[in-house]
């Protein structure tokens, strides 16, 4: 299960070069297959009760290791790549993104006992995608990035999709559906239907409510 975990990195590295060689399509599509080994890892581990197996290597921070580079790290170079942010504007605003997530991973309570993420869990990944496909100014974008940095501290706890109890079925299957909307709007890039961009901010949309009302009931 570890080398599962693991295989993270190499799509990282894959998506790197396709974000490097200006193929953001490709870069997406990487991201994407690390998403599915982010979604499944936790749950054979537990089923093959790795923990129990190979005590003397740590899956969690594993996990962290290639999150930090699926999540923040690609995303941004894509981010860098596609000219989302004003020239003079990019690398301290990258750089924010970066070191914010980066001190957000090592959080003591990044994941609660009770299965919530403290602060915006750093979806870079998804961020930097609808800020390719929506069209804003530059300057727009770095607002966006710089805002969702600073929520990285916020103390509010959201929603950690497979493992938060409340309303987790719906979660996985909204999010399945929604899964698949990304999917095909990364295969359209780098012109997906409008329609479907607009719909597929429901999820998010959804995920964020959730995260509030659920972070509010249990008096974070």
């Amino acid at each position: 299960m570890h080398v599962f975990t693991a295989s993270g990195a190499v799509l990282a590295f894959l998506a790197t070069l396709a974000a490097i060689d200006g193929d953001v399509r490709a870069a997406f599509l990487w991201l994407l297959g690390a998403v599915a080994v982010d979604a499944a890892d936790g749950w054979l581990a537990r089923l093959a009760r790795v923990a129990e197996r190979l005590p003397g290597i740590s899956g969690a921070r594993l996990d962290d290791l290639v999150d930090y580079l699926t999540y923040v790290f690609v995303p941004m170079l894509v981010v860098w790549r596609a000219e989302l942010l004003p020239d003079a504007w990019a690398p301290p605003v990258v750089a924010i993104v970066l070191v914010a997530s980066a001190v957000g991973f090592a959080r003591e309570n990044a994941k609660t006992a009770d299965h919530f993420f403290t602060g915006f869990p750093s979806y870079w990944n998804i961020v930097a995608l609808y800020l390719l496909v929506g069209g804003l100014p530059p300057a727009a974008n770095a607002g966006v990035l710089v805002t969702l940095a600073a929520l990285v501290f916020a103390p509010t706890g959201f929603v950690y999709p497979t493992r938060t109890p409340a309303l987790r079925g719906l979660t996985l299957a909204l999010g399945a559906v929604w899964g698949v909307a990304i999917l095909v709007i990364v295969l359209a890039l780098p012109d997906p239907p409008r329609w479907l961009v607009w719909a597929s901010l429901g999820y998010p949309v959804y995920y964020v409510v959730l995260s509030l009302a659920l972070d509010a009931r249990r008096g974070g």
